[in-house]
């Protein structure tokens, strides 16, 4: 069991490390292979089929990640400050991992399978909603709401992560996805928040 689940992890390893070194390239079975020094046959004995490949390094991503969200959403710290860490933490985790990067970009999944784009898809929306709930959570928690819906403003913070994913991919990660990031941070949320209204005396009294 150790030995196949170490031949896994090296298949896997290979792919990313494969997605790294040829962006723009699609990466066909033969090639990876050859790369990992297994016959065809033996990917299949792992896996069994290219997508099942992408998916392996998916859920990788899917535990980096929302494992620490998990830590950082329990932190007793200001809203902007736990989404801040969120989106710190993908764009750090994409600027270590390009070859990943380009799953999480789409650029690798053309001509793959829509069930690899579904999942690239939740695994967004996952973490939208994870800022939806901080952004809520202030209401009570600090006496805050965000100058536009809660929804609006939880993608707008995402929106600016993914541009940069986006552009590590296209300058075949020659630009990092953490340059300016922090500066334009404290541009983007300067009045990112308003004070909830107080109640009027009927709804104090009520």
């Amino acid at each position: 069991m150790t030995k196949r689940s170490s031949r896994k992890q090296e298949i896997l390893e290979a792919l990313a490390r494969m997605l790294e070194a040829n962006p723009g390239d699609r990466i066909t079975t033969a090639k990876l292979a050859e790369a990992v020094g297994v016959s065809e046959a033996a990917l299949y004995r792992h896996f069994p089929s290219k997508a099942k490949m992408f998916e392996g390094l998916i859920e990788f991503v899917e535990e980096s990640i929302f494992s620490r969200v998990q830590v950082i959403t329990a932190e007793d710290s200001d809203a902007l400050s736990r989404c801040y860490k969120i989106l710190s933490l993908l764009l750090v985790f994409t600027e270590r991992n390009p070859g990943i990067t380009r799953i999480l970009n789409g650029d690798a999944l053309a001509g793959e399978t829509a069930r690899l784009r579904a999942r690239v898809q939740q695994f967004y929306d996952r973490l939208e909603t994870q800022l939806k709930q901080i952004l809520r959570d202030a209401e009570v928690r600090e006496g805050l709401r965000p100058m536009i819906t809660v929804s609006a403003a939880a993608n707008l913070l995402l929106a600016s992560a993914e541009g940069r994913i986006c552009q590590y991919v296209r300058s075949e990660f020659k630009r990092r996805p953490t340059e300016y990031w922090e500066e334009q941070w404290q541009l983007l949320t300067q009045q990112f928040f308003k004070p909830v209204p107080a109640a009027s005396g009927a709804e104090t009294f009520a």
